[in-house]
């Protein structure tokens, strides 16, 4: 009888959490479409010429969950604004917002994140973070100059970084018009982040 009060009670929390997961998976399939779409797309796009024209889609690694971690946040106090030196040699100017904190296959690690001083100053931008990290697939799966994430300020002292929503710069693909910052050091992580946007360099030959 118990086993059965048993299966009773768990069923709907594993009916809750198959849900949970199917939203999570299908919020990164419209990262991905979006994504695509963009490149797609002559007025969005950092592809030029043949680039543009043999462009399809973008390769993905599979949707893998457990890169989708839950990091506690602390907020950095009276940040000094720094320049951060970009691709092309000049600089842009950011202020550390965050240290993050999570744990991923048992191992604990640290990503800053960082507020754009010319971006805050849009009404649509106003809380937008900026990670940059670098980690064990770049140059091999991914571009060398690392991947960056797009977030939001979050409401609490914990922040979802979904590796799974990384992409790469848009010097990847056009290193002539853009001028994408570089991955401060502090970001580097020794771990493969199997996750994201993969690379192949076919944009520089």
């Amino acid at each position: 009888m118990s086993k059965y009060v048993l299966i009773f009670f768990l069923f709907p929390w594993l009916a809750f959490s198959q849900k949970m997961a199917s939203k999570e998976i299908r919020e990164i399939k419209k990262f991905q479409k979006e994504l695509n779409a963009e490149y797609l797309n002559p007025k969005e796009t950092p592809l030029r010429g043949d680039n543009l024209i043999n462009f399809k889609k973008h390769p993905f690694f599979p949707i893998d969950l457990k890169y989708r971690v839950t990091a506690k946040m602390v907020k950095t106090e009276n940040a000094t604004p720094f320049e951060i030196p970009t691709s092309s040699g000049k600089t842009k100017t950011y202020r550390e917002y965050g240290k993050t904190n999570f744990v991923l296959n048992g191992k604990s690690y640290t990503l800053t994140l960082y507020q754009s001083l010319d971006l805050i100053k849009q009404e649509k931008y106003k809380n937008y973070l900026f990670l940059p990290f670098l980690d064990a697939t770049n140059g091999k799966e991914t571009y060398g100059g690392g991947k960056y994430m797009d977030l939001t300020i979050p409401a609490g002292n914990t922040i979802i970084l979904d590796f799974n929503k990384s992409y790469q710069p848009y010097c990847a693909y056009n290193a002539y018009d853009y001028n994408c910052p570089i991955v401060p050091e502090e970001n580097k992580l020794p771990v493969e982040i199997r996750a994201g946007v993969m690379y192949e360099d076919v944009y520089h030959h």
